[in-house]
């Protein structure tokens, strides 16, 4: 087995999800990527819906793309199962294609469908559809976490959402 890349190919993870019919949509930082915000990440955080035809499908590509955990300390090379995708954790996974964390929900009660009203489309350089949080969201989402990383990229979300809309305070 190879190592895996230490950060996300995202336009090719996204591409990989898309056309596999994974229902998904994307969170965290490679959100705030694809609306601009001047930061970088390392992984592709999504939301995934939790129906089994879609947790079928993801776990697909997750094993195509070499998937395991990626704090397994003893290097076990486990292998994310079905069970962990319709359940309702955070599972940190290395692929071939770098990091990609799929989340059953952001927190309690906010999974896929919750969250859909909340996300819109983007389209990749090929036209393949998929939705990405809204910035408003994400802000809340990372006010809401209040971890040390998401404190700081706030103000840059702020400026992101007020540069694009500026109807919008924070």
């Amino acid at each position: 087995m190879r190592p895996h890349p230490k950060a996300a190919d995202i336009p090719r993870l996204v591409e990989k999800l898309c056309d596999a019919g994974v229902e998904f949509i994307v969170v965290g930082g490679a959100a705030a990527v694809l609306h601009g915000a001047p930061i970088t990440t390392n992984d592709l955080d999504i939301v995934h819906r939790r129906t089994p035809e879609n947790v079928a499908r993801l776990l697909e590509v997750l094993l195509q793309l070499d998937a395991i955990m990626r704090y397994d300390f003893a290097h076990r090379g486990l292998r994310p199962t079905a069970e962990m995708l319709a359940g309702r954790g955070q599972i940190n996974l290395s692929t071939s294609l770098g990091p990609i964390d799929p989340l059953c929900q952001l927190d309690e009660g906010r999974g896929y469908d919750e969250l859909l009203r909340h996300s819109g489309p983007m389209f990749d350089d090929n036209d393949r559809e998929f939705q990405v949080l809204d910035l408003p969201t994400l802000i809340e989402v990372k006010t809401k976490a209040g971890r040390p990383k998401d404190r700081v990229v706030l103000p840059i979300l702020v400026a992101t959402l007020q540069e694009r809309d500026p109807t919008k305070h924070k």
